[in-house]
């Protein structure tokens, strides 16, 4: 302990951060030098299960400690709360962070201890006018005659909220109006159909539906983010996703869902570099006439049986595409017929003018997954590396080269040879 005295207050206080707020208030009892450091910790994080403490002096605790505390900014407030708890203890706390210049807030509700989720205060949605980052998890919000306001949100995380309906989403993040990232996870109790996103400043998007939800065609999302940069979806549940407009700023997009038509998602974000692809059990699976012309790393899910034609379509569309990695991210139906393999009449372009990276992960060595890989490597005419990972998880190097034109198709095929038993005639 005498080593850590010695260090500067400021790393002292960050260590305190990482801390229960009940031990954080304990250090106070170690000697004089620490006596004072505690009310200046940035970072509280309050958990009424911690040591078992009963609610009612879990309460006394937050309130005293709360009007001791000296730090002129709290830079996160932190309540792990269960089944005891109350929603005006959280108003009350809410209110005395607004007084402290409180920049995060995360309320998370223990569901596990908890019959019914958490109504949280009408002031949280119109008083907290400082707050930058915002986490609620498993809490209800209710509805607020007066604006809700938001004006310095920056970072907003809903998991498992309920809300009064389609209308108060759509306000509440109308009424942020600098928010630049956005993470939900839909509740399936939630009274929302269509959850709309209309926010101009927004960068990054993460949406998830609960595994827990019914499947409903009807449920869906709505997106207006024309600063949108990031986006990853994960949705087997509900029926649709759309772009009110194009994305012409996006840069990264994770794409795992279960729609009828993912196409129109795809022709939304053409501009994209970096696009991961699990499109499963689909009618409409690749949007006509879209082309990715800045696409250049592109991961594709083979799990699906329509995967060798999404294939297909991405690369003859992807001009400077650099790296693709195939990889059977989730389990397939094993009775499904799987596509067969219809070598196209002209090779992409990408295969002749960009790809140098070919990564192929859980190989299972089926006979359409070793054409791909010989017309892959055949007419990758830049190819400079190719792995292959085994189902067995240990990965073998196809093949690093640097190719001079159709000198190296004989080591190609040797190649396929020695790595798949295969070689294309």
């Amino acid at each position: 302990m005498d080593r850590i005295s010695k260090l500067p207050e400021a790393l002292i206080l960050r260590i305190l951060s990482l801390l229960p707020a009940q031990d954080v208030v304990a250090t106070m009892f170690l000697s004089k030098r620490w006596q004072p450091l505690w009310t200046l910790v940035p970072k509280l994080m309050y958990d009424d299960s911690y040591q078992n403490i009963e609610y009612r002096r879990f309460s006394k605790f937050v309130d005293r400690s709360l009007l001791l505390h000296e730090a002129p900014v709290v830079e996160t407030l932190n309540f792990k709360l269960g089944r005891n708890s109350r929603a005006v203890d959280i108003g009350v706390w809410t209110r005395t962070a607004v007084k402290r210049c409180v920049r995060e807030l995360i309320i998370e509700i223990d569901c596990s201890s908890s019959t019914t989720a958490l109504i949280l205060p009408k002031s949280l949605c119109t008083d907290c006018t400082m707050l930058v980052t915002l986490t609620l998890i498993s809490v209800i919000l209710v509805d607020v005659s007066s604006s809700v306001s938001f004006p310095s949100l920056k970072g907003l995380g809903l998991v498992s909220v309920k809300y009064p309906d389609d209308e108060f989403v759509k306000r509440l993040l109308s009424n942020c109006p600098v928010l630049e990232a956005l993470a939900v996870e839909r509740n399936p109790d939630e009274n929302v159909t269509i959850f709309t996103i209309i926010v101009p400043s927004l960068k990054s998007l993460f949406l998830r539906e609960s595994s827990k939800c019914v499947r409903n065609d009807a449920r869906g999302f709505v997106i207006d983010a024309p600063s949108l940069e990031f986006f990853d979806i994960r949705d087997h549940r509900s029926g649709f996703c759309v772009f009110e407009n194009n994305m012409p700023k996006i840069i990264k997009a994770d794409v795992d869902v279960l729609y009828s038509h993912p196409g129109k998602i795809l022709s939304s974000i053409t501009s994209v570099k970096h696009l991961y692809l699990c499109l499963r059990n689909s009618k409409d699976l690749y949007p006509v006439g879209s082309v990715f012309h800045h696409l250049v790393h592109l991961k594709l899910c083979t799990c699906e049986t329509e995967w060798l034609n999404l294939l297909m379509c991405v690369l003859r569309d992807s001009p400077k595409l650099q790296t693709l990695k195939l990889e059977q991210c989730h389990n397939h139906m094993k009775q499904t017929p799987r596509q067969c393999w219809l070598e196209p009449n002209s090779v992409p372009e990408c295969l002749l003018t960009s790809l140098e990276t070919l990564e192929w992960v859980n190989y299972e060595g089926t006979v359409e997954e070793k054409e791909v890989a010989a017309f892959i490597l055949r007419n990758g005419s830049c190819l400079k590396k190719a792995f292959t990972y085994l189902s067995t998880c240990i990965p073998v190097k196809l093949w690093s080269f640097s190719h001079e034109g159709s000198s190296n198709i004989w080591l190609l095929s040797q190649c396929l040879i020695r790595i798949f038993g295969y070689v294309e005639t």
